[in-house]
């Protein structure tokens, strides 16, 4: 089994070095970065399993690296562990609530440190980027990009695929346009809300010669979901 890859992004050294210590002695494979800038270069090399981010980094503040990584499509999912000494629950909902999925505070041990690591790997452990999804008739095989229904392809446009992988990765939930539009497109892109019903018709359209349009569900005043349930 492949180790996890952790980036941390800590601007003191001696305590990044233990923290790195403890997660390779844990059996991780670590990644270091000392401030925003470096932290943006090491993603752009390798995407990490997870990332341990420092609140107060010398250059962009690790709250507003983490909103920025949490806008980004490709990198929305990346689970991330605030590290800090702020301890007021002010501060903790404020990197809560900017993206951080956990907040550790300074001082932690180690062992406390991969604890928080492996409780978050394990809830946010979806399925793997080449694992198959399925729903009913439907399958996407995620390492082709190919979509198919009852074994027949189905042709579908990029957008397209990536508002059905995201509705299969995430049955019978209901989004909003605006989730969507951040979900799909990514918060730093500019689409305006009617587009998603553009895209939802040319998914139903694609899916109506294998009976499965039926699994794209408009739910009235609240937006879209998708599953092989009709009774609403």
């Amino acid at each position: 089994m492949t180790a996890k890859h952790i980036l941390v992004v800590e601007d003191e050294r001696p305590i990044r070095e233990m923290i790195a210590f403890a997660l390779k002695r844990a059996g991780f494979e670590v990644g270091e970065a000392e401030d925003s800038r470096s932290a943006r270069s090491a993603l752009a090399d390798r995407r990490p399993d997870l990332m341990l981010v420092d609140w107060m980094l010398p250059d962009t503040s690790g709250l507003e690296l983490t909103r920025a990584i949490k806008r980004e499509r490709e990198t929305r999912d990346l689970p991330i562990i605030m590290l800090t000494a702020r301890a007021a629950e002010a501060d903790k909902v404020a990197g809560l609530d900017g993206g951080a999925d956990d907040y550790l505070t300074k001082p932690f041990s180690p062992r406390e440190l991969v604890a928080r690591v492996n409780a978050l790997l394990r809830r946010s452990g979806g399925p793997e980027a080449g694992e198959a999804l399925k729903l009913g008739k439907l399958s996407i095989d995620r390492a082709g990009h190919r979509v198919s229904a009852a074994g027949t392809p189905v042709v579908v446009g990029p957008t397209e695929y990536r508002l059905l992988e995201f509705f299969m990765l995430h049955p019978d939930r209901v989004y909003s346009r605006e989730q969507l539009l951040d979900r799909v497109w990514g918060g730093n892109v500019y689409v305006e809300e009617r587009t998603i019903d553009v895209h939802i018709r040319r998914l139903r359209k694609a899916l109506e010669n294998h009976d499965c349009d039926q699994y794209i569900q408009t739910v009235r005043g609240a937006g879209y979901r998708c599953s092989e349930r009709l009774d609403g």
